[in-house]
């Protein structure tokens, strides 16, 4: 499925047969330690750098009003981000994932984030702009 916007992708969730629960995991874009001066340029062109993982939180899509709201929710937590990797987890006979059972869900985002395997993940910017990793 093609995402070209949040709205799509909260859309998407709520269609979905079972109930969901999205995991968002919010990254950093830093520069490597020890950046050849390839990395410098790569990263001060914001082609490159190192994906941090600094946040998570996962959420019902209902309780999501829109990309804005969900930006304004995370910089309460004084945690700076340059891009959201969301995952989704089905629900099973009707029954959304509790937050309890998106911990471990989170856990291998966040590995999987740290490994630059981020392909399956839905991407966005802080202003909401679809991202895709080549």
């Amino acid at each position: 499925m093609s995402l070209a916007s949040f709205q799509d992708l909260l859309d998407a969730a709520q269609q979905q047969p079972e109930p969901q629960r999205l995991l968002f995991v919010f990254a950093k874009v830093e520069l490597p330690e020890n950046a050849s001066a390839q990395q410098l340029e790569r990263f001060e062109n914001r082609e490159g750098g190192t994906l941090t993982p600094s946040l998570c939180v996962d959420k019902a899509p209902a309780e999501i009003e829109n990309f804005a709201a969900l930006v304004t929710e995370s910089e309460t937590t004084g945690q700076a981000w340059d891009m959201v990797f969301v995952g989704s987890l089905s629900g099973r006979a009707g029954i959304a994932p509790s937050a309890d059972e998106a911990a471990q869900p989170l856990r291998f985002m966040v590995n999987a984030i740290n490994n630059g395997q981020v392909a399956q993940f839905a991407t966005f910017d802080r202003n909401g702009a679809v991202l895709q990793f080549g």
